[in-house]
């Protein structure tokens, strides 16, 4: 992927979250116009992530940073590489732990765009994320080493996904995640 089918993904993504309409404008604002978008050293850089769902879209794989100590979806600085489906798939595999062989990509679309700023860490100075995220499907009942990057690694219900992180972000993707589950199967689970 070249800067150019970023910029492509972009243009055609659609949502309906007004703040996200933002992020996705300035994020081609910033693809197009600077040279260093996907280099960690420029303040504002490209993430990539991936929202990650059980097959049954009934819960959410999260680890908890052990930097920033917090509850996270998977994903990492793109540190030059332009391909950021590579980038959001490689990030998901080193810190989940799981063989790339069980992580199944939904739609090769984006499914959200946010921006956001990370806070001064150690000699990490403060800087802003534009982070593209990609949906993948995990079976929930494999196993899931992490790594040293956090300090566990699990799923949680989608109910309980906003008691660990309460992000305007992690919120529109539980949203998006609820509008893709079966709705037949959720009307007899409530009449069963």
């Amino acid at each position: 992927m070249h800067r150019n089918e970023l910029l492509g993904l972009l243009k055609q993504y659609r949502t309906r979250y007004m703040d996200e309409v933002s992020y996705v404008r300035r994020a081609i604002q910033l693809v197009s116009t600077h040279e260093a978008i996907f280099e960690r050293a420029s303040r504002i850089h490209i993430t990539a992530s991936t929202w990650v769902v059980s097959p049954d879209r009934e819960q959410v794989m999260l680890m908890h940073h052990r930097k920033y100590g917090h509850w996270f979806q998977p994903g990492g600085h793109a540190d030059g590489d332009p391909d950021v489906l590579n980038v959001a798939l490689r990030e998901c595999t080193e810190e989940t732990g799981i063989d790339p062989a069980h992580i199944y990509l939904v739609d090769d679309s984006i499914f959200d765009v946010d921006l956001h700023s990370v806070p001064t860490v150690g000699d990490v100075p403060s800087h802003d994320h534009v982070d593209i995220r990609f949906l993948v499907e995990i079976d929930d009942k494999l196993p899931i080493p992490g790594n040293h990057e956090s300090h566990e690694v699990a799923w949680f219900p989608l109910h309980d996904v906003m008691r660990l992180n309460n992000f305007r972000s992690t919120w529109r993707m539980l949203e998006k995640t609820r509008s893709l589950r079966n709705p037949v199967a959720e009307l007899r689970q409530l009449y069963a």
